[in-house]
């Protein structure tokens, strides 16, 4: 796919890896939509960062949760620029609960984090594939998780989102192929503002020096070092489909 003058809608993309994605797409000649929720000045900012890299880039705020949002976004950007080359799910959300604390994780706190990880991530796809489908031709990238294959991470709600992300990537490939690609991105732990808000500068450090110690590589993710691997199923990855691919340091190797 040819980046340059293409039109590419990242959910989540105020900050972190979206957008850093975001960015490197407009530094490629792609227009980008920078979705948020809340963070509308951290938007605003990346947006304008998009900007001076010198692709064209709006704001959309919605919640891909709800499926009106989703149909709008989609149609906003068709308004825009009349087509949708690509798009990467990476909106997310989760809670911080010890996996062994099962009273602690609240049905309602499960709901939410489905709610906007595989739910939203199927109803962006539904909004922006007749566009793709009538080019004949789009890519989609999930942002899912290591927590998928080793049942870890912030909550057993996340795990479990996550990888029923893996398998509707899956099977979204086969439904919509050949003209549309959908493969999946899973990063191990990132160094993030989540985590550190979620467990404090102590807390996050520690954190982060023993998963870096533990993992082959001896790192851990950046936001530029996982968005590397989402561009190049954008761009080059013409003969990949419906694969997940691991981008965590080697971590799933211990």
């Amino acid at each position: 796919m040819e980046i340059a003058g293409g039109v590419f809608i990242v959910t989540g993309s105020a900050t972190g890896l979206g957008a850093e994605v975001s960015r490197r797409l407009a530094g490629k000649g792609g227009n980008v939509v920078i979705n948020y929720t809340k963070s509308e000045a951290e938007a605003q900012a990346t947006a304008e960062e998009c900007r001076k890299l010198g692709a064209d880039a709006i704001l959309c705020r919605a919640d891909v949760s709800v499926d009106e949002d989703c149909r709008r976004m989609a149609a906003e950007v068709l308004k825009r620029w009349g087509r949708i080359d690509g798009l990467v799910n990476n909106a997310a959300t989760s809670v911080i609960v010890p996996h062994a604390n099962l009273e602690g994780l609240s049905s309602e706190d499960f709901q939410r984090v489905l709610s906007v990880n595989v739910v939203g991530a199927f109803q962006m796809v539904r909004a922006a594939t007749p566009a793709m489908q009538a080019q004949g031709k789009g890519a989609i990238v999930n942002i899912s998780s290591g927590s998928a294959f080793s049942g870890s991470g912030s909550s057993i709600a996340y795990a479990a989102s996550k990888a029923a992300l893996n398998v509707m990537t899956y099977s979204l490939a086969r439904a919509l192929a050949p003209a549309i690609r959908v493969n999946a991105v899973c990063p191990g732990v990132m160094q993030t503002r989540w985590w550190r808000e979620g467990l404090g500068e102590e807390g996050y450090q520690a954190f982060i020096d023993r998963y870096a110690a533990s993992a082959p590589l001896g790192t851990a993710g950046t936001t530029e070092a996982v968005a590397d691997p989402v561009v190049w199923l954008l761009e080059g990855a013409d003969h990949v489909t419906g694969e997940t691919i691991m981008v965590d340091a080697g971590s799933h190797l211990r």
